[in-house]
């Protein structure tokens, strides 16, 4: 009984450091299994979904508009089951991972909300576990990016990071160690709603003054189309491209003036990139990372917007100039970002889904032998071999 008891303990004991191990990604990664798995990201204008091997290459991409935010949320979940279904036509795919522009809670397993879609504390994980029969894990999608970018990307090599997303709003993750820290409740790194300026500009979050209302895709319109509505003399020639209609002002637009060297875009991606200096020096004061990477769409401008951003964020970084300074650096990966790291994330559940197999696997085939000797006559003390472990 007494050596009973010190195999079970010992058993018991390797079973703690297993969990352990497995709770940290930084370790589990470099174990997973070298298998495809289809990565996914939803936005709120395409669902793009692609097959992705363990060295982050894509192997086979596709992309579909997404439906309509007032559909139900099994519409959307049928348009993914659509997409994986067809990627597994040609490619043998072991998980799914999903990065959602939402909140998703800890566990990974329930959109709590998403500003695009009708997605409102919506069992997304255990909804398309059971329909594709495969494992699947669900993340935020700056979180997804981010570990896309550490594993492949700009990141790599770096013990933390932080990562600033642009595109109509400001998104965010941190990763330490090698581990996305996702806080307490699953929604840590919403960046773009850190006040800047009190009783500033309303936020479609309710709150005033929000980061993302001056630095983000949206704040840099915005700010085009009142200096074209208000027939400014700076702002003729963007006047010109767009014929005089206003709301044809987009992004993109911007950026190509600004390319081109149009003084008016030029100044407004200085403005956008002082004011995200300034929020990255906030987040240093508070987090003290070795590397902010900048993702996001806006990030296209690249030198337009990171030099003044930099610039900015020297100069309003607390205690310049006596402290170590972070690097800011453009993500590589560009849109994909989002869509490799949630595959490369789905791999390391696909990792410990194996391993709850083979545990079950092993653990009938001790009963089978129990069962046998007991059907023989022979105790199962008797029957157990060297190598047999505890039941």
């Amino acid at each position: 009984m007494s050596t009973y008891r010190d195999l079970a303990h010992r058993g018991s004991a390797r079973g703690t450091v297993l969990r352990t191990v497995g709770t940290r990604e930084r370790r589990s990664h470099l174990t997973a299994p070298r298998v495809p798995t289809v990565g996914i990201d939803i936005g709120g204008t395409k669902v793009m979904a692609g097959v992705v091997d363990a060295d982050g290459n894509i192997l086979e991409k596709i992309r579909t508009e997404t439906p309509d935010k007032s559909k139900s949320p099994k519409v959307v979940e049928d348009t993914i089951v659509e997409l994986v279904l067809d990627l597994s036509d040609r490619h043998d795919v072991h998980a799914v991972g999903i990065g959602a522009a939402g909140w998703v809670d800890a566990d990974r397993a329930r959109v709590l909300f998403a500003p695009h879609l009708a997605w409102r504390n919506e069992p997304l994980r255990d909804s398309l576990q059971g329909r594709l029969a495969v494992p699947v894990m669900v993340d935020n999608d700056a979180n997804t990016a981010a570990w896309a970018e550490w594993r492949f990307g700009a990141g790599r090599g770096e013990d933390h990071l932080v990562m600033i997303t642009l595109g109509t709003g400001i998104g965010g993750a941190i990763l330490e160690d090698g581990q996305v820290k996702r806080g307490k409740y699953g929604v840590a790194g919403e960046f773009g709603h850190m006040q800047v300026v009190p009783g500033g500009h309303r936020c479609p979050c309710g709150n005033r003054g929000c980061w993302e209302q001056y630095s983000s895709g949206n704040a840099l319109v915005r700010e085009a189309r009142e200096l074209a509505a208000a027939d400014s003399p700076v702002a003729y020639n963007i006047i010109e491209r767009v014929k005089g209609n206003v709301p044809d002002i987009t992004g993109p637009l911007i950026t190509e003036l600004a390319r081109e060297g149009d003084a008016m875009c030029v100044e407004l991606f200085q403005d956008i990139g002082q004011w995200l200096g300034v929020g990255i020096a906030n987040l240093a004061a508070a987090l003290d990372p070795s590397c902010f990477v900048i993702g996001g769409g806006v990030s296209a401008a690249d030198d337009l917007l990171i030099g003044p951003a930099r610039d900015s964020f020297r100069r309003h970084l607390t205690g310049r100039g006596y402290r170590p300074e972070a690097r800011l650096v453009r993500a590589r990966l560009g849109p994909e970002a989002g869509m490799v790291g949630a595959a490369d994330l789905a791999r390391l559940v696909a990792r410990r889904f194996r391993r709850a197999n083979r545990r079950r696997v092993e653990r009938y085939e001790r009963y089978e032998r129990y069962a046998q000797a007991l059907r023989s006559g022979t105790s199962g003390r008797a029957a157990r071999t060297p190598e047999d472990p505890p039941a």
